[in-house]
This record gives structure tokens, sequence and C-alpha cells, in this order.
């Protein structure tokens, strides 16, 4: 089950100054191209003794700073996040023979940016960030029904829900970022750009 990549190739003139405005370049082209969801990403985080963990959440925002995500702050994720602040985000555009990789330390949003974001989230979505005690055990389907429908009548459709304390967003700041593109011959292109401070990006090929 091996697919033979024939796409343009990658090169050190084509990409951009940073990796942000490369990144924005390959996502609109993504979206252009129909892959679905392109913000869609694989965050593998890492507890104290360095058992990895991965799972799939969606990129709600990115700028110079770095990349965004919203969770439960008592998720798998962010326990792990609390004891080892780093972390490897993948976003697998298979369609384009393209994937990008983030690697950095990470750091919690501000309330106030978290709230402005929550505030934008469909209703259902915000009673279940309260119903959902997300990577606990839970008895059965009906009980986060019955939370669910006792948060909706408490706050129906309309009426403001507050932000959960227990939820919010992180941010990955980017210390290398990938560019990885599918060639011929397995001789795939991947270019890295490499944090140097206040000197900006330094760009590194890697052999496929």
């Amino acid at each position: 089950m091996r697919k033979h990549y024939q796409h343009e190739g990658l090169a050190e003139g084509d990409v951009a100054a940073d990796p942000v405005t490369q990144f924005t370049k390959w996502f609109h082209e993504a979206d252009e191209a129909g892959v679905v969801e392109p913000n869609a990403m694989v965050l593998s985080t890492a507890d104290a003794a360095g058992r990895p963990s991965s799972r799939t959440v969606l990129l709600k925002g990115y700028d110079l700073r770095g990349f965004v995500f919203y969770t439960n702050y008592g998720s798998r994720k962010g326990g792990e996040l609390a004891v080892n602040p780093q972390a490897a985000l993948l976003f697998p555009w298979i369609e384009l023979a393209r994937q990008v990789i983030v690697c950095g330390r990470v750091e919690k949003v501000g309330r106030d940016e978290t709230a402005a974001y929550f505030r934008t989230r469909p209703h259902g979505s915000q009673l279940g960030a309260w119903a959902s005690e997300q990577s606990s055990p839970v008895a059965g389907r009906e009980v986060l029904e019955q939370r669910y429908a006792d948060l909706a009548a408490r706050y129906p459709e309309g009426e403001g829900v507050p932000v959960p304390p227990f939820w919010g967003g992180y941010r990955v700041v980017p210390e290398s970022v990938e560019f990885w593109q599918g060639r011929e011959n397995r001789l795939h292109d991947r270019l890295v750009f490499v944090a140097e401070g206040d000197e900006g990006w330094r760009v590194e090929r890697l052999c496929p």
C-alpha cells in the first residue's frame, strides 16, 4: 500500500521568510483543494515519565506568537502539559502529499482571549464544555446526556453561558516548523524553520 507522489517540489527559494507566512500559504492551498477540515491537527504530548499520547484537535487560531487550541485543563493532554509543557502538532494534508510539523513549548492562553473565543462557540458546544469531565471515566452515555440536559435547562438558547474555569486555550510557541512535500522515488522535500531567538529563523533541508 504505497503511493508514488508526483507533485511539484519545495525549494529553499520557494518558501517565505518566516514559517507563519509559509503556513498561511499552504493552509489556504489546502482549503482551496478541498481538504476536509484543514485545521485538524494531531497533537502529541508526553507525561512526566516521557510516555507519549496523541489525539486530533482543531487549530483555532495562529499568528507570530504560535498555534492555539482549546480544551479541558483536566483532560489527559492538559495534565501532561502541566508537567511537561512541550508539544508537537502535525497537519496531515494527505490529498496534497503535504504535512506540516510544529514543535515547541506550550503556554496557556490568557483568560480574556479564552473568553472571547468561548463566546464564538455554538451554544451546544458551550454546554458540552461544562457537561464533559474530559478524559475521566463515565458510567454511560446517558450520564453525559443528562448532564447536558440539566445545563440546557439552566442556560437556554440565547442566555449567556459562563466560561468554565477548568477550560481554556493553549498556545504552542514554535521552536521548529517543518514543511514536508511528497516527491517521486521517496526523495521527499523537507524544509524546516529553526528558531534563532531575536535573529529570526534558519531554514535547513533534511534528508527524507
